[in-house]
């Protein structure tokens, strides 16, 4: 195998060991495609490591995240990223350490959208662990989930129009779609928060609330996926928008998530009608 080979298989293990939701999809896409798109999400995954890390303290994170944002602006040397990041190895994850491996794996011709997405997004992160994480309003929550899931619905629509110069999808609907399913998470992912002393719920919110944000944004998100012709892209998007509202729904029910059952029987909705 050669190296680039080598680096496939290595971030597609990574990918299912960080996010099976986000595997299933990718591992669907077509050759050139899958590399955009899986170094894409390991490279926002590596940033978001650091934002959620249960013991890093707060001024590192921020000095790590404006660190990393700066690098990536000025096209993120191998050996300034592994310099940042060696003084925490034994913290941090591999998804994070590996961040130049990412970048490498990543066609270059989308390379510098992935770059500044993730710069954008890196930025945002340490703002937020700046503020402790405080949402007050929907105007915050709107700000928050912008920065750690809205800027994927845009990078993402930045890699389609790459791929395939027909597809046009809009903007506002991308966010949209990326926020959706964040919101999903944070409802999911509630009782977590709250026992590390994170509420993501703007003040006097209560779950009806977040449930009624969560699925006006999966709205758009159903007019963003409904935009995209048949093929790859179409498929990829499908999916995760599919769980999310089985998610949602599930959730609503009181399960704590989807059964594995349901998220193959959704997964071959999709991959089985393409």
């Amino acid at each position: 195998m050669t190296e680039i080979e080598i680096l496939h298989k290595e971030a597609m293990d990574m990918l299912l060991a960080t996010s099976r939701t986000f595997f299933i999809p990718i591992h669907h896409l077509p050759s050139g495609l899958q590399e955009a798109i899986a170094a894409a999400y390991l490279c926002m995954r590596a940033i978001d490591e650091i934002e959620d890390h249960p013991t890093l303290p707060s001024d590192i994170k921020i000095h790590l995240l404006r660190s990393i944002s700066l690098l990536l602006e000025e096209s993120a040397e191998e050996t300034e990223l592994a310099q940042l990041l060696q003084p925490y190895h034994a913290l941090l994850p591999d998804v994070t350490l590996r961040l130049a491996d990412w970048i490498k794996l990543s066609p270059s011709t989308i390379t510098p959208n992935i770059l500044k997405s993730t710069a954008i997004m890196s930025t945002g992160m340490a703002d937020w662990v700046a503020k402790e994480w405080k949402i007050t309003s929907q105007e915050d929550l709107d700000d928050y989930t912008f920065y750690v899931a809205g800027l994927v619905g845009i990078l993402l629509s930045e890699v389609w129009k790459w791929f395939n110069s027909h597809v046009e999808t809009d903007q506002k609907l991308a966010v949209a779609f990326g926020r959706g399913l964040q919101a999903v998470n944070i409802i999911r992912n509630r009782d977590e928060d709250l026992a590390r002393g994170t509420d993501f719920f703007p003040d006097g919110w209560t779950k009806d609330d977040m449930f009624a944000y969560a699925r006006r944004n999966l709205e758009l998100a159903n007019q963003y996926v409904g935009d995209i012709e048949s093929g790859p892209v179409l498929t990829f998007c499908r999916i995760p928008l599919l769980l999310a509202h089985g998610t949602l729904d599930a959730l609503a029910r009181g399960e704590e998530k989807l059964s594995r059952a349901a998220v193959e029987s959704l997964v071959n909705q999709v991959t089985e009608g393409k």
